[in-house]
């Protein structure tokens, strides 16, 4: 049986930590701890000047979680700080070598999801295929490229700031059984980040180079809406499998959403189908339909292209809150119509090798 993250807690708060007599997880001393396919992996924050004390506390616990049934790796990195611990510095050093896409290690496939303009749920979509791909049981990441407005930290109920043993290599967290890294990760929940073109390229490809995502089969790209730096990045940096459009169906949403489609034209990225958010809305109190944002304008334009319409997501209360709570529609109600549309996407793809 594959050993479990509580068991691996359990298992440390047994041992005493040589400083506060307490255990090292009531400490605070345990960070990044992971637990896939029965490979452990932990990081224990210490200071300098205590690291010999802490030898004897690193080889019990690789001891006694390495003796937990189904356990076949067991990885402790213990990284000394003289001051709170602080994210990875995220903007560029100097200017990067011009280079075609390359492969991200350990990544099969890399999705974009992305919106000509702001508002039409791109995140929520992203967010709940994610999980809707996990749930199919696709080894899945997600990376929130939406810099200025990273929102995925909280739809996906992650807290708590990337550790980063080496100061080269990030630990991604996870959640719902998908590995996430966010800029959002970096900064205060109402801090803006306030960086140019330049600063923003560094930081998105380091957080696709230098994070350690690990074996995955698809990477979700959360992009932030239009067609500017971070799209092209992407696109240059990266080898991109192909790109999701979101939009609603008002004429203005697909106005902006076309000039997305040309530019991922322009890089030679597949467009993989278009998804009609808040498609349809209808009344809680008497079922009357009601198609608050037009309908059809997403479909005929998919038509247009030639790709598939993938799917058409309601406008609906639950998907909001689910959310906002930290749990997508597609993990807090699976079996609900809303989490059923976005499960009957991720099949789609699967079934066409694109996830």
């Amino acid at each position: 049986m594959a050993p479990t993250r509580d068991a691996v807690l359990e298992i440390l708060k047994t041992l005493e930590d040589p400083l506060s007599g307490s255990d090292p997880v009531s400490a605070g001393l345990v960070k990044a701890l992971t637990v896939d396919e029965g490979a452990v992996r932990f990081v224990l924050e210490i200071s300098p000047q205590h690291a010999d004390a802490y030898t004897a506390l690193k080889a019990q616990a690789e001891q006694r979680i390495g003796a937990l049934d189904g356990v076949t790796k067991v990885s402790v990195v213990m990284t000394a700080h003289s001051a709170p611990a602080a994210p990875p510095d995220l903007k560029p050093q100097r200017k990067s070598e011009p280079s075609g896409p390359q492969k991200i290690p350990g990544v099969d496939r890399i999705l974009a999801i992305a919106s000509g303009k702001g508002g039409v749920g791109k995140s929520t979509v992203a967010a709940n295929l994610a999980c809707a791909l996990a749930a199919e049981g696709r080894r899945v990441g997600l990376l929130d490229a939406d810099v200025y407005g990273p929102s995925q930290p909280r739809m996906l109920g992650v807290s708590g700031r990337p550790a980063s043993p080496d100061g080269k290599t990030i630990l991604p967290l996870r959640n719902h059984g998908v590995t996430m890294m966010s800029i959002g990760l970096m900064t205060n929940e109402d801090q803006a980040v306030v960086w140019r073109g330049p600063m923003l390229m560094g930081a998105l490809q380091q957080m696709m180079m230098q994070v350690q995502w690990g074996a995955l089969d698809v990477l979700i790209v959360d992009l932030p809406p239009g067609t500017g730096d971070v799209q092209m990045t992407l696109a240059q940096k990266a080898d991109v499998t192909g790109a999701i459009i979101v939009s609603t169906p008002q004429d203005v949403a697909l106005l902006d959403a076309r000039k997305g489609i040309d530019m991922f034209n322009q890089l030679k990225t597949p467009i993989l189908g278009m998804i009609e958010n808040m498609s349809t809305h209808i009344c809680s109190n008497c079922g009357h339909e009601e198609h608050v944002f037009g309908h059809g304008g997403v479909a005929a334009e998919a038509a247009k292209l030639g790709v598939p319409l993938l799917a058409e997501i309601p406008l609906h209360l639950d998907i909001r809150v689910a959310a906002d709570g930290g749990a997508p529609i597609v993990v807090a109600k699976p079996d609900s119509p809303q989490a059923q549309a976005f499960r009957t996407v991720a099949r789609t793809l699967i079934g066409a090798g694109q996830a």
